[in-house]
């Protein structure tokens, strides 16, 4: 096969690839660099042997683009390595561009370490007037005059992109490449008069050599300047098939480039639809990064952020608290409160950042659902004015109002706990000596439902999640363990959730952290408590002979020594 024959250009029928992965032919030995790669000019326009290619991508955004994969006789060629050496010089260097380099991995074109592609954009001069209003010509003029610029971006994990345009393009589009186009220019300018060597020298003098090195994504860093030659209208149809998470990726460019056009369309589309959490975070990050106009982010920006946060989030906490323990529904209140137990608990996935919530606010619909209770017990006993009783509430039983108010007191106390502020709760459930008085009286149906409260404290206690003094502790064990031991078996048949295993060994375990004197006081109550019926009472048995041991075993062997 002759020389001729090896350059013959390749048909675009019989070979529709991407710019990305194709070569003309498959790349030579180093013995024949020479005459499978002839040198050429990377400025001038391609001889008629070159292979041409359009890319699918580009040729729906109206680009040209040529395809120029060479390989350079100075690169060295390894067993399954190529290592690229750049032969163009770089006349202008674009200067750091900051935080839009940081783009998602993602990209819609993978360049190989060991490829370069390069493409040419039409000039503005090629635009049609076609029934694709707004859509630059896929071929351009053909003249190598129209451009001018030269843009080489650099993939920070590798790979290589040319894209050669006309600088009108991107003066009009981007503040930056304008400043290094301007800059340029003022330096030609000085030495044009000066020189002139003939028309193929002036070509490449003229040509603004502008390299962008590290780049994330050179995908999406080519849709953003592809997206210059589209008019407006069209511009927001192609938003909308790249979708708002790559959006999201041209907005990082175009504001590190300036993109004015860019920023604004990115903008308008991301605020009119919806985004996944992921999404979300990823505008919020580029936020931070990026100080935009206010005029033009005010509408992105009140989706995203809440003025006086903190403040507000107090407020709704304690709005929907309030709302919660007053709701009549059942089934409402129950997936309700799961619902917001989930979001204020510290474990929740929306705790980033958030502010302390206010513990008073807390305690006061506490004290609130407190007096309800205490106003239910006396209606129970004959005390309460039923003409005080609201007419929603009269329908209802009187056991089910009760075990209501339960239920709220046992969620906020949960969600006390998890906040660990739940210490002044047992001070507060130790001190409830009238409703103690009312429980003596009350009918066994009802009154364990207060026991229900107890049981939960001292689970909490045995199982380390709550810390408090010990006075706190006596105190709560004076006031509520005899009610438990007389409550225990109305508590077995109707548990609603609570572990009688775990119950027991809790209350065994927090007795134990008493004063020696006050645990023989309870422990013999117990015992004749559990004497008398049995499997009514918690089985604190274990306890009991821990007790024993320390009390009576090692406490002679001590005195012994």
């Amino acid at each position: 096969m002759d020389d001729s024959t090896r350059r013959r250009p390749l048909s675009l029928k019989s070979r529709q690839r991407s710019w990305c992965c194709s070569f003309a032919v498959p790349p030579a030995s180093p013995e024949n660099l020479k005459t499978r790669y002839p040198k050429h000019d990377p400025v001038s326009k391609p001889g008629p042997n070159s292979a041409t290619y359009s890319s699918p991508q580009s040729s729906k955004s109206g680009l040209n683009l040529n395809l120029v994969n060479r390989i350079d006789p100075r690169r060295i060629l390894s067993p399954g390595r190529v290592s690229p050496i750049d032969s163009d010089p770089t006349v202008e260097s674009m200067p750091e561009l900051g935080p839009s380099q940081t783009q998602s991995p993602a990209a819609d074109i993978t360049v190989p370490r060991s490829r370069s592609g390069s493409f040419r954009a039409p000039n503005e001069g090629a635009c049609t007037n076609s029934s694709d209003s707004g859509r630059l010509s896929a071929s351009g003029s053909g003249d190598g005059d129209l451009y001018d610029v030269r843009l080489k971006l650099k993939g920070r994990h590798g790979g290589c992109l040319v894209l050669e345009m006309n600088s009108g393009v991107l003066c009009a589009n981007s503040v930056v490449f304008a400043g290094l186009i301007e800059e340029f220019n003022k330096k030609n300018n000085k030495n044009v008069n000066n020189r002139n060597n003939g028309g193929l020298f002036e070509k490449k003098r003229n040509v603004c050599r502008i390299e962008v090195p590290d780049v994330e994504n050179l995908g999406m860093f080519r849709q953003t300047i592809e997206l210059m030659f589209e008019e407006n209208e069209n511009l927001t149809k192609r938003l909308l098939k790249i979708g708002v998470y790559r959006c999201i990726d041209i907005l990082e460019v175009s504001a590190g480039i300036m993109f004015t056009k860019g920023v604004s369309s990115c903008l308008k589309y991301l605020e009119a639809v919806p985004w996944t959490e992921e999404e979300e975070e990823k505008l919020r990050g580029l936020f931070t990064r990026f100080k935009f106009d206010e005029t033009t982010t005010r509408d992105i920006l009140a989706r995203l952020y809440l003025h006086d946060a903190g403040d507000s989030q107090q407020n709704l906490a304690r709005q929907l608290v309030w709302s919660i323990t007053t709701c009549s529904d059942a089934n409402a209140r129950n997936e309700l409160k799961s619902l917001v137990k989930g979001l204020l608990c510290r474990s929740s996935v929306y705790e980033k950042d958030q502010p302390d919530l206010n513990k008073e606010d807390f305690y006061v619909v506490c004290q609130s659902c407190l007096g309800s209770l205490l106003n239910l017990f006396d209606e129970a006993s004959g005390n309460y004015p039923k003409e005080k009783v609201a007419k929603e509430e009269r329908s209802k039983p009187l056991i089910e109002r009760i075990s209501r108010q339960v239920d709220n007191i046992n969620w906020l106390l949960e969600i006390l706990l998890d906040r660990q502020m739940g210490e002044e709760f047992v001070d507060l459930w130790a001190d409830q000596g009238k409703l103690l008085k009312l429980h003596e009286n009350a009918s066994p149906m009802i009154r364990y439902e207060l026991s229900r409260v107890s049981a939960n404290l001292f689970i909490a206690m045995g199982t380390r999640r709550l810390h408090c003094p010990w006075e706190a502790r006596s105190a709560l064990f004076q006031a509520w363990f005899g009610p438990m031991l007389s409550d225990f078996g109305w508590l077995q048949r109707c548990k609603k959730g609570l572990e009688m295993k775990t119950l027991e060994e809790a209350m065994g375990q927090t007795l134990l952290t008493l004063p020696v004197k006050q645990q023989y006081l309870l422990f013999m109550e117990w015992f004749r408590c559990f004497s008398k019926h049995g499997t009514e009472c918690p089985n604190l048995s274990k306890s009991f002979q821990i007790w024993w041991r320390r009390s009576f075993l090692r406490g002679s062997e001590t005195k012994h020594c």
